[in-house]
């Protein structure tokens, strides 16, 4: 295995920009400012970390200029740590590309199309008319459908699935066990049980997505269902039929969103949020993990749809307390008329509420 690259903090900034504090140490690594040794470099983004610099042992640490006064070690000074270590991390750790070629144990279509500096690795099976671009890497056991497209330099981690027909752009990563263009849930009940709708739609997938493991992506029921350039797709969530998500949206783990639902760009959804069909949501919107989103969203902002964790007894309370909300809504209301006629207000019978 190539041994991993080592750059001074002078190389660093040359290359990122930022400003150098201290002492042009050599780093071969990230690490958390917690467990980070001398060799390594760590970043401070949030500031309820910034106690931990007092005990911090990397040998360099990226911050802001506001944290400076915290750490009298090397230092690479910016605006945004967050992503100057993002980009640090990548430069520290490149991707190892084995080397072009198709594994003799992999099943390549006669009418495929493979670029000659493609990789296709063990027991991987490509389709019919398939069209795979320059630099590709599929991974060990990857199924890839008959006439799907896959664009330069995109990688299909082991193990997952390409129905056929799909497009998939360039630079796009797709990782282990993910399912790209399943049939959509698609049902029309004729009074006794239910028949399958054909889906005849495409996935296709824009440049630069990311899609995480596990997750599965319907294929659209006429039109396609399409996941837009930039957009960032964690583990484990469901995409229902002619979804549109919009470009660089962003969606954390166990997120769900039925069918034909469509998402503006910019939008961003905490883990486990739900949104139902046929609704749109336009650009910016950020949607809170746990959040069920039951109807179209017309304006961007923040949106929060759950409520905050209490202890077992309290949330018992309060849950006897909402049922009866109805009842004490048409008490108010009753109160509201009556000391607007000046009539005095008399509480019900066996009423012991305050």
């Amino acid at each position: 295995m190539p041994s991993r690259p080592i750059f001074r903090l002078s190389e660093l900034v040359a290359r990122l920009g930022g400003e150098l504090r201290g002492a042009d140490v050599a780093v071969g690594q990230v690490g958390t400012l917690e467990r980070a040794g001398p060799e390594q470099i760590a970043f401070l983004a949030n500031p309820k970390y910034r106690r931990q610099l007092s005990d911090c042992r990397a040998g360099a640490v990226i911050l802001s200029a506001a944290a400076v006064a915290d750490w009298s070690g090397p230092a690479i000074v910016t605006s945004d740590p967050y992503l100057y270590f993002a980009r640090v991390s990548a430069l520290l750790n490149p991707v190892v590309r084995p080397a072009p070629g198709i594994d003799p144990s992999a099943v390549v279509a006669a009418s495929a199309e493979v670029a000659a500096d493609a990789y296709i690795g063990p027991l991987v099976s490509v389709g019919e008319g398939a069209r795979i671009g320059p630099r590709v890497m599929l991974q060990p056991g990857c199924r890839i459908g008959a006439e799907v497209e896959i664009g330069a330099d995109s990688v299909i981690h082991p193990n997952a699935v390409i129905y056929p027909d799909c497009r998939i752009g360039a630079r796009v990563i797709i990782h282990a066990g993910a399912v790209i263009g399943a049939d959509g849930f698609g049902l029309a009940w004729n009074g006794a049980a239910w028949e399958k709708i054909p889906q005849i739609g495409r996935v296709v997938i824009e440049d630069d997505v990311e899609i995480g493991a596990s997750t599965t992506i319907d294929r659209g029921a006429l039109d396609d269902t399409v996941i837009r350039q930039g957009a960032k797709l964690d583990n484990q969530i469901q995409i229902g039929h002619n979804v549109v998500v919009g470009r660089h949206t962003a969606m954390a783990g166990c997120v769900g969103v039925a069918g034909s639902t469509k998402i503006g760009d910019y939008c961003t959804f905490g883990g486990s949020a739900m949104i139902i069909g046929h609704i749109e949501i336009v650009d910016r919107v950020n949607v809170m993990a746990g959040t069920l989103v039951g109807k179209s969203i017309k304006q961007a902002g923040t949106y929060t749809g759950w409520y905050p964790m209490q202890p077992h007894r309290d949330w018992l309370a309060n849950a006897s307390h909402l049922r009866h909300l109805d009842t004490l809504a048409g008490r108010v209301r009753q109160l509201e008329r009556k000391m607007a006629t000046g009539e005095a207000p008399v509480a019900d019978e066996g009423d012991s509420t305050p």
